[in-house]
């Protein structure tokens, strides 16, 4: 076979989004940027502080003037941004509790000021999926919710902040990732619904965020037999073009999901899926979550210019992918000159952030009376990490409370800790005790512990940062996510006082 070209070689950089490791741009990147690489991603490895931001971001734009700087940063659990301290904004579930669209606009103006303000001009957010499995292992929190109308304006409103704030956003993971047992990070997941039910469920939000003008949107690694009962909609032109072009009428930049992922990977291989993916109409291909190196990125560049060069892919297709990024690119050159960048609000986080998770916290019942009497023991119950969220973010209610009751304790427990009921009523003996769950229903361990410390001390507070599907104790407060702002807020409630100003 022919090698191909410096100008094949040059389109299928562009459609390329990789990752990297390390605070500023590798040589490799930089040297790509001036051979037609059309965007990166950053992650939570990359980000330090917001000068370091900056300056990468600008060491980026030295090469290219209108690359476009990609984050993985939902404003919630999932943050790469605050990825050292945990958001200070509430997630999406939290703001579809609270249920006001102009709450929810103005959370991602913020956010979007202030990703401007260091040089990022596309986010992959937001999550437009309608959580309504309540099971769904990776996107609970990161959805607005289980009401398909809900999602759909706040995924609108969302969409219309973080524009405004001159950042593209790209909204995921179409055709929806919420009725769904699987993470897709492991395996395919399957949808179960028919035709006239995606157009009622899963579909609402993304024709909200379309409506509302969103520039890009990003695809699921989801097997949708009401569409196409052959491939995952990542690769599926029935999905890429027929739905969500012909029907809903996108006419913006098709993003793929992390390709690395083993929903694709596993059946198809790294290179075919992502040629696959483009020739199904996909614009942008995502990668380096896992593989952030030159090496992969030259396996991808390569393998799309000899698909090419073999007919599996044709060049007008690729041509056009390579356009609508461009489009992309100018869309968010033309937005950030004309926007105002907020600042970065630092160590403190977000006042606005913190005012809308105190808005989302819920209590049910009313007995032990909050707040409480005295500095409490609190006992965190951890899941395994999703991988999406990370290990590395810190989350809980313990610091908060301890910063506001000193004097109060605290342990952290997993399922794989022999931690006997016994044992954590006596650790509280005398004094208050609040128990703290992430998706208590999904977790058997976390639930069976629960109710036996509840028959001995019904008394104790829960406080579930997860989705909140079951209501359990006297007193129930949930925040509707894990981030540092629902933190701070829950503690506020538990100790009757308010943190100092942020």
């Amino acid at each position: 076979m022919t090698e191909p070209g410096g100008e094949l070689l040059r389109l299928a950089a562009t459609v390329l989004q990789p990752g990297f490791v390390g605070t500023a741009p590798p040589d490799w990147v930089r040297r790509w940027l001036g051979e037609g690489l059309g965007g990166v991603a950053l992650f939570a490895r990359n980000v330090r502080d917001p000068e370091q931001v900056a300056a990468l971001t600008a060491a980026l734009r030295a090469e290219r003037a209108d690359v476009l700087v990609a984050i993985d940063e939902e404003a919630g659990d999932v943050t790469r941004i605050e990825s050292r301290a945990g958001s200070s904004r509430p997630g999406n579930l939290a703001l579809g509790a609270v249920d006001d669209v102009a709450l929810t606009e103005e959370v991602a103006r913020d956010l979007g000021r202030e990703l401007a303000a260091v040089g990022v001009n596309l986010d992959y957010a937001p999550d437009a999926d309608v959580n309504n499995n309540p099971d769904n292992p990776v996107i609970g929190v990161r959805s607005f919710g289980a009401d398909p109308a809900l999602v759909a304006r706040h995924t609108g409103a969302w969409v219309t902040g973080l524009q405004a704030a001159g950042v593209a956003a790209c909204a995921k993971h179409f055709p929806g990732h919420g009725d769904t047992a699987v993470d897709s990070h492991h395996d395919l997941p399957h949808i179960p619904r028919d035709r006239a039910g995606l157009d009622a469920v899963e579909l609402l939000p993304f024709r909200a965020a379309i409506e509302a003008g969103v520039q890009a949107v990003m695809t699921g690694h989801l097997l949708v037999p009401a569409v196409d009962p052959d491939l995952p909609a990542t690769l599926s032109r029935s999905v890429l073009t027929g739905l969500l072009r012909d029907e809903l009428g996108f006419q913006g930049a098709v993003i793929t999901d992390a390709m690395e992922m083993r929903a694709v990977v596993n059946r198809f291989g790294f290179e075919g899926a992502v040629v696959s993916a483009l020739a199904a109409g996909a614009d942008a291909i995502c990668i380096g979550g896992e593989h952030a190196d030159e090496g992969t990125a030259d396996r991808l560049r390569t393998a799309i210019a000899r698909a090419v060069l073999s007919g599996e892919l044709a060049e007008e297709r690729l041509t056009e992918a390579a356009k609508r990024v461009q489009h992309l690119a100018a869309w968010a050159a033309t937005a950030r000159a004309g926007s105002a960048p907020g600042p970065w609000y630092g160590t403190g986080g977000s006042p606005v952030g913190l005012a809308a998770a105190r808005r989302a916290v819920k209590v049910v019942g009313t007995a032990p009376a909050l707040p409480l009497a005295g500095p409490p023991h609190v006992v965190e119950l951890s899941p395994p990490a999703n991988i999406a969220v990370g290990t590395d973010t810190p989350w809980g209610v313990a610091a908060p409370v301890a910063a506001l009751l000193p004097g109060t304790t605290a342990v952290r427990l997993t399922g794989d800790d022999a931690a006997e009921p016994a044992a954590v009523v006596a650790a509280a003996a005398g004094r208050p005790l609040v128990l703290v769950v992430r998706d208590l229903h999904r977790h058997a361990w976390m639930a069976t512990l629960v109710h036996a410390v509840l028959r001995s001390r019904p008394d104790a507070v829960v406080v579930e940062l997860g989705v909140p599907a079951a209501v359990v104790g006297a007193t129930h407060i949930a925040t509707h996510g894990a981030t540092r702002s629902s933190g701070l807020a829950v503690a506020e409630v538990l100790a009757g006082s308010d943190l100092p100003a942020l």
